[in-house]
């Protein structure tokens, strides 16, 4: 093994997204000699940014008051809202829960928010190495001392190929974990520091989104559409989004709950076959899809935040949980999670302590605007579990109008994969073939995401024991990841001859992390892949 090089800074974080650049850029307005340093393992800053996304200013209005005067490129003032609920033939107008109304906010590219994050952070000394996984924490008598990054070069045997490459230790007197969305690292951590202990299961989405061009004479800037309903059936969570921004761009995704009980639903064909309807037809019609991606979100809320802070550093952003459920909106809370830990972060610099804590952090979270928000909203998304569409949206209504967010009980989630119903107790759904012009396969959706990973690496999907996957991810739930995946990584082959067997397709993963969640056995664990691997989302995404 190759002695790895080492590079020491004052803070480390891992991830530039919203919260990791907003946290660098506060904590260099607060402690401008301090060395930060920000790691990415997309190839660019803002590659494997995926968000519907309407952005509210709240949390970059304090980091950057001024920043309307060079505001990043696709920021586009949202105009008319419209909520829905969808039948297969129609679209219902319903009235705006007062969470979505979006006066004041903007339609954006939230990977050229991050791109344009990323430049600001770097003007003020910021180091921001792109392309370098961090693969393993570094933690040294307890205490986490940073991480290990930019290893390449391994090949599929697990030997060391001619390109080796030992990565790097990148280390800090303090590291701040910011890896969106059921990060690798970040589950690793809970465990180790029991961050969940006494916390509700983190319950999650899968966002699929597409980006299309549309006939100038279809696209009015700035307008916001959500909806509820068909195609998903009433037990099942989810709704759909549509933003239009700059020229001619639609921004149209999906969202499923993955508490989802039904083994045979496909997340990605409920996408493809939201688009037939009649409403959002006549505006895809004629147009060009020129962009795809998917992501886990975290829907948990409030209930499911684990404990932030463990010897050595802090979760900020949406590796912990800030997404506000019924405002579909989380960048401005978790880049105002990573400001917050900044603030801490530059008081902590300052100590004489050998290892001050970063205590200060979740009790300045507590007492800002970031809690008592997602307090408000604590009830709506789990009351859609346990009551379903109807049910949920009395529930959000007596909640939201009634009670005021101020109710005096906090409803409970469950672990998604549990939900998973056999296939035996389950209808089969049957989709549509896509007609290649408004409805798509996943391959060809795939290749729109730019993904590529070195083919003869490992893979960075595996399964912690082999044999299980026959007995019940086959057997009992017919093979759940092949139609949950929204990227084709998972096959089931060989049921023909009788020895059903499992193939990855480790190459076509757009790090959406779907499976490390919504496996029934939660055999399958997602690691981090080489440096640089996976989706290039273009600037409109």
């Amino acid at each position: 093994m190759s002695e790895r090089e080492s590079m020491e800074f004052d803070v480390l974080i891992v991830g530039a997204g919203p919260a990791g650049l907003a946290a660098a850029i506060r904590l260099k307005q607060l402690s401008p000699d301090a060395s930060v340093c920000v790691v990415e393992k997309g190839s660019e800053v803002g590659a494997h940014i995926l968000s519907g996304a309407v952005l509210e200013p709240r949390a970059l209005d304090e980091l950057i008051p001024d920043w309307r005067d060079d505001p990043p490129g696709l920021a586009t003032p949202a105009a008319d809202d419209h909520f829905v609920f969808l039948t297969e033939t129609r679209a219902i107008r319903l009235p705006t829960p007062p969470q979505m109304h979006n006066h004041g906010n903007y339609v954006v590219s939230l990977g050229n928010v991050c791109r344009w994050l990323g430049a600001k952070a770097e003007a003020m000394g910021v180091e921001i190495y792109p392309g370098f996984a961090a693969s393993e924490t570094i933690i040294e008598d307890g205490v986490v001392k940073g991480v290990v990054a930019g290893v390449m070069g391994i090949e599929r045997s697990g030997e060391e190929g001619p390109n080796y490459q030992p990565g790097m230790e990148l280390r800090g007197r303090y590291t701040l974990f910011g890896e969106g969305c059921r990060g690798s690292l970040t589950k690793k951590l809970e465990a180790l520091y029991n961050l969940r202990d006494g916390v509700q299961p983190q319950t999650y989405g899968l966002g699929i989104k597409e980006l299309w061009e549309i006939p100038k004479e279809r696209h009015t800037p700035g307008r916001i559409w959500h909806s509820i309903g068909w195609p998903l059936k009433a037990d099942t969570y989810g709704g759909s989004f549509m933003y239009m921004l700059g020229e001619n761009l639609v921004s149209i995704g999906f969202v499923v709950g993955l508490d989802y009980q039904n083994t045979w639903l496909s997340p990605f064909e409920e996408m493809q076959r939201l688009k037939t309807h009649p409403e959002i037809r006549k505006i895809l019609e004629g147009g060009k899809r020129i962009a795809y991606g998917a992501r886990a979100l975290n829907e948990g809320g409030l209930q499911s935040i684990p404990k932030l802070v463990f010897p050595g550093g802090a979760l900020i952003g949406d590796t912990a949980g800030f997404l506000n459920v019924p405002k579909i909106k989380g960048t401005h809370t978790s880049m105002k999670s990573g400001m917050l830990a900044a603030e801490a972060l530059a008081e902590a610099l300052k100590s004489e302590a050998s290892s001050p804590t970063l205590d200060a952090y979740p009790e300045a979270l507590k007492n800002s605007w970031v809690y008592e928000e997602l307090s408000a909203c604590r009830n709506i998304r789990p009351g859609f579990a346990k009551w379903g569409l109807v049910g949920g949206m009395i529930n959000g209504a007596l909640d939201t109008y009634v009670l005021r967010g101020k109710a005096p009980w906090t409803l409970a989630h469950h672990a998604d994969y549990s939900a998973t119903k056999p296939a035996d107790q389950c209808e089969k759904i049957a989709y549509p073939r896509p007609d290649g012009k408004l409805t798509f396969d996943r391959l060809s959706s795939v290749f729109l995401s730019n993904t590529n990973h070195e083919e003869d690496q490992p893979a960075h999907l595996k399964l912690k024991d082999p044999d299980k996957w026959k007995g019940v991810n086959w057997d009992t739930f017919r093979a759940p990841e092949s139609r949950y995946c929204p990227a084709g990584v998972y096959e089931a082959v060989g049921m023909e001859e009788g020895e059903p067997r499992l193939v990855i397709n480790a190459q076509n993963c757009v790090h959406c992390k779907t499976c490390d969640i919504k496996d029934p056995s939660q055999n399958i664990d997602w690691c981090t892949p080489e440096g640089a691997g996976g989706p290039n989302y273009i600037g409109g995404m």
